[in-house]
């Protein structure tokens, strides 16, 4: 039997892994600090060119993300490894005013029942913010280099790169917003945030149940999509769903069939 002869570029992408975990193992086991750390990798032997989608780590950001067990310390701004705690200040919405915020969080309240609230403030940050990012989302969709483009239609299809690239779900939003007002108001005569629990767990389920071309349709069916997406990707919701993340099996779960 012939013995396997390494490829350069095999060979460049083991160096890559390696380095990477000797950094690791480097700061969060020998204990050096992080300068120390960088040094020494920084001095070894200079790898290859990667291949097209790898990139050299950068050893100052991932020393800052592992040095501290608890990561309290500040981000890096736009490094690779940039994270923001959560601050003591009240979350400011960046894409709905104050008013549209508390119909939006209501609104979500009462699409997933009821749950902690730490996961329903994550959930509608998250379609705040999902919604405020969308427009920059489409532009970049747009100026896809055209093989970058081939290589997103050939894995996830035609049309949701097409939606990417045309959608607008801050148009449906704010159109979805003033329905769902104007539709409490014709039905009740109040706005959706002065409408009783019950008269408001009626609207929005008659407006599930609706025409889907409607602006509240659009909009309802935007918000509940994100709000599931959002909650099960919660401390709360992955709980739930009882995920257990990157767990050891002995043998595949189900699998009889013995080797």
């Amino acid at each position: 039997m012939s013995e396997h002869r390494e490829t350069p570029e095999e060979l460049t992408r083991r160096q890559w892994i390696l380095r990477l975990g000797e950094l690791v193992a480097l700061a969060g086991v020998s204990g050096l600090v992080p300068e120390t750390a960088t040094a020494l990798i920084a001095g070894e032997q200079q790898a290859a060119d990667l291949p097209p989608g790898l990139y050299e780590p950068s050893s100052k950001h991932l020393m800052h993300a592992l040095s501290s067990a608890e990561k309290l310390h500040p981000a890096i701004p736009g490094s690779e490894t940039e994270y923001v705690q959560p601050g003591p200040a009240p979350y400011r919405p960046q894409f709905f005013a104050a008013e549209e915020f508390q119909l939006v969080t209501r609104m979500i309240e009462v699409v997933l029942g009821k749950v902690d609230a730490a996961a329903l403030d994550q959930t509608t940050h998250w379609l705040d913010l999902w919604l405020h990012s969308s427009a920059g989302v489409r532009d970049a969709a747009r100026q896809l280099d055209a093989s970058h483009r081939a290589l997103a239609v050939a894995y996830y299809g035609e049309t949701p790169v097409r939606e990417l690239e045309t959608a607008d779900p801050q148009a449906v939003a704010r159109a979805g917003i003033a329905a769902l007002q104007e539709s409490a108001k014709q039905r009740y005569g109040r706005g959706f945030l002065q409408l009783s629990e019950a008269e408001q767990q009626k609207l929005l389920f008659t407006t599930g149940q609706g025409e889907p071309a409607t602006p509240l349709q659009k909009f309802f069916d935007l918000a509940r999509h994100q709000a599931i997406r959002g909650y099960y990707t919660s401390a709360a919701g992955i709980e739930e769903l009882d995920y257990k993340g990157n767990t050891y099996y002995p043998e595949c779960p189900g699998c009889e069939i013995k080797t």
